[in-house]
């Protein structure tokens, strides 16, 4: 079973995030006791308390105190059985990861760290209005592994509007630099309540021309590669066998529990997602009121699931159980769309798994959409 936990704080709003979080912390302790109280009203939504990953994000986690994660990862303890060899993860920004907070994350059982780096450009940090310098993601990787954190992985940004390839190509070098073994890419998007989103709708904001962008993920492909890590879903990279177990998780439909303001849970036959309001989400966990909604599954949204998660991933779409779940609901086959996506180089079948070529991976999530099914 998997467990997540979105602590829903920051200090200052990155002006690309649209995740639910607040920069007013009034609200913290409440909080931290509507999640621990969720962990017991929910321990039994997945039939199971052996937990094998716990990852912590948000927001900012790191912003939470030693005092603070400690009640958390207590509650969970009483109510779960964490396995010895769980994936516990922890997002953090640069800045706060001193010596004596690592040691603390350590002591708490933390053995996995995410840690928002996005570039190692001076100007593009104010610019994305992160709070750190390249200074301070330089101490927090050499303290992170000081501290005996092996798992480490880190998170840049591309597709910056006035950066090059040049530049691109500056940031890979001083990622490998680092010697970690887990790299997450994500090209920089416009969401429409963000402050870039606002610039943008203003007429104020010029995004990065899309061929450009494409050029900077095959350079992002292929650097990675030659430095050793293997590309096993778009946006991730690994060497040494270091993938995000959590996150696969999620990519192969596996069951997880979701606590705190706006998180999701999914259980095979449905979902439902928590109130993205720290406010209502304290009122309904502590006054037994409604805090989230829920869905029930029906066979195309899990068949949607499966294409839009799996195709994005170096294992690909198990062709004869994606078969078999059309044929007995009596569905359209989309054959015919993925033979053109192979003869177009866009895809490729091995053993039994459909599984996107390079040029596929560039338009995962508009192939993916072509074969949904409505």
């Amino acid at each position: 079973m998997h467990l997540y936990l979105h602590i829903p704080f920051c200090r200052q709003a990155c002006h690309y995030c649209d995740f639910h979080f607040s920069t007013n912390l009034k609200l913290k302790e409440e909080i931290i006791e509507a999640i621990c109280e969720e962990i017991r009203i929910r321990k039994d939504y997945l039939g199971t308390n052996k937990l094998s990953t716990i990852y912590v994000g948000g927001g900012t986690p790191s912003l939470l105190t030693k005092s603070d994660l400690s009640k958390i990862f207590t509650t969970i303890q009483q109510n779960f059985t964490i396995l010895p060899d769980a994936e516990i993860s922890l997002e953090a920004n640069p800045e706060d990861l001193n010596p004596i907070y690592l040691k603390e994350l350590n002591e708490i059982g933390i053995n996995r760290l995410s840690i928002g780096i996005q570039s190692f450009h001076e100007k593009n940090l104010p610019y994305l209005n992160r709070n750190h310098s390249i200074q301070q993601s330089l101490e927090a990787i050499k303290n992170a592994k000081k501290q005996g954190f092996d798992k480490i992985s880190l998170d840049l940004i591309f597709g910056i509007p006035g950066n090059s390839m040049e530049d691109l190509r500056y940031d890979l070098e001083q990622l490998i630099a680092c010697d970690v073994d887990h790299i997450s890419c994500y090209s920089l998007t416009i969401e429409p309540k963000t402050y870039f989103g606002n610039l943008k709708k203003k007429g104020q904001f010029k995004e990065t021309d899309e061929s450009l962008m494409e050029q900077q993920f095959i350079q992002i492909i292929d650097t990675l590669e030659a430095h050793g890590f293997e590309q096993y879903e778009v946006s991730n990279f690994a060497k040494n066998g270091q993938i995000s177990i959590h996150n696969s998780s999620y990519w192969f439909q596996e069951s997880y529990l979701g606590i705190g303001p706006s998180a999701h849970s999914y259980n095979g036959v449905s979902r439902q997602w928590n109130v993205s309001s720290n406010g209502k989400y304290v009122k309904g966990i502590m006054n037994n009121e409604p805090y989230f909604e829920k869905e029930e599954l029906k066979v195309k949204d899990i068949l949607n699931e499966m294409v839009m998660t799996r195709l994005r991933t170096k294992w690909g779409l198990p062709m004869q159980e994606f078969n078999s779940l059309i044929q007995e609901n009596k569905l359209e086959n989309p054959e015919l769309i993925i033979k053109t996506w192979i003869s177009e180089g866009k895809a490729k079948i091995e053993g039994e798994h459909l599984i996107l070529t390079k040029n596929g991976k560039l338009i995962a999530d508009k192939l993916s959409s072509d074969i949904f099914f409505i």
